[in-house]
């Protein structure tokens, strides 16, 4: 979450004439994460969740990830239901951007991360893929094997600004991890970026799951790769191999991996690191001035993927 996109009173005002949600009572915008601007809004209803869906989203995209909220939630995945407006439409325009309201879920995110939480979050993950099956719209993965080489094309001339060497050692994975990627497993519809700022937990019990706009239809798998990266490191930027297995066998509890999943886990796991020092290394060079939007540090995704090249399979992660 961040804010690039600036909503006047008088303007928020006005866009919440077409709701049945109460009166503005509070507004302020929330500065963590980097691709939408989104905004905490109470109201004399309660509270609730605004986002401005900025440039890197496709418009023609935002009714799957809305439908795709609404159809995990009616199945019991606790998330964000969109709100809709008095003529049933959830997706609207506020200060040129296409922009929503979604419910607001109580809890907060572990913002240090131990063994216990990654056993709820691999058993969450299953369930969401589980819940995901039958939502019968697909949406390709932008940020998928094929859109990383795009990706590190835009961002090799300011790589070795961020360290020397850096881009050729980026291509050097790229085309080990691609040589690699696996083609006949498992597909199904994925969160992509369950990372520990996208779950809460309350009273020690997990408590929700939000920002699905990262969402999209690709190997299953592929999504717990994102989890251990995102949950299974140390502050040393240590692969925790406890967590990795308490998570992965939350996971296979509720949703047997293939042997082949199970094979695979390595080069997911590369590949999911990858995606992120990319990502991040793009915005680290290309996040414009005066944004309100915290930019993360490509060389911690770095390192992680210089571990998981060195993995020889899954026992690596405890498996």
């Amino acid at each position: 979450m961040a804010v690039y996109t600036e909503v006047s009173d008088d303007a928020l005002a006005a866009f919440l004439v077409d709701y049945d949600i109460g009166r503005m009572v509070a507004f302020r915008g929330i500065a963590e994460g980097v691709e939408n601007s989104n905004f905490s809004l109470r109201t004399t209803n309660g509270d609730y969740i605004l986002t401005l869906y900025e440039k890197r989203v496709d418009p023609a995209e935002l009714p799957w990830f809305l439908g795709l909220m609404e159809h995990l939630a009616g199945r019991g995945i606790v998330c964000p239901q969109p709100v809709r407006g008095r003529d049933g439409q959830a997706l609207r325009q506020l200060c040129g951007r296409h922009a929503a309201i979604t419910t607001f879920l109580p809890g907060v995110w572990p913002r240090r991360v131990r063994p216990e939480h990654c056993a709820p979050v691999g058993a969450a993950l299953a369930a969401l893929h589980q819940a995901g099956a039958n939502y019968a719209p697909t949406r390709r993965n932008a940020l998928g094997p094929a859109g990383w080489p795009p990706l590190l094309a835009r961002s090799l001339p300011g790589a070795d600004q961020v360290q020397p060497g850096l881009g050729e050692e980026l291509q050097a994975a790229l085309d080990r991890i691609l040589a690699a990627w696996p083609t006949s497993l498992p597909v199904g519809h994925i969160h992509a970026d369950l990372f520990p700022d996208n779950v809460f937990f309350l009273e020690g019990r997990l408590s929700g799951l939000i920002d699905f706009y990262f969402a999209a239809t690709d190997i299953l798998a592929y999504d717990l790769a994102v989890c251990i990266n995102a949950w299974c490191f140390e502050p040393d930027l240590s692969l925790n191999v406890t967590k990795s297995r308490a998570m992965v066998t939350a996971y296979d509890a509720a949703r047997p991996l293939s042997a082949a999943e199970r094979a695979a886990l390595p080069v997911l796991c590369q590949g999911a690191a990858l995606r992120f020092a990319l990502t991040r290394l793009y915005d680290w060079i290309n996040t414009p001035p005066g944004a309100l939007v915290t930019r993360k540090d490509p060389l911690e995704y770095v390192r992680r993927l210089r571990q998981h090249l060195a993995a020889r399979d899954a026992h690596a992660y405890g498996l």
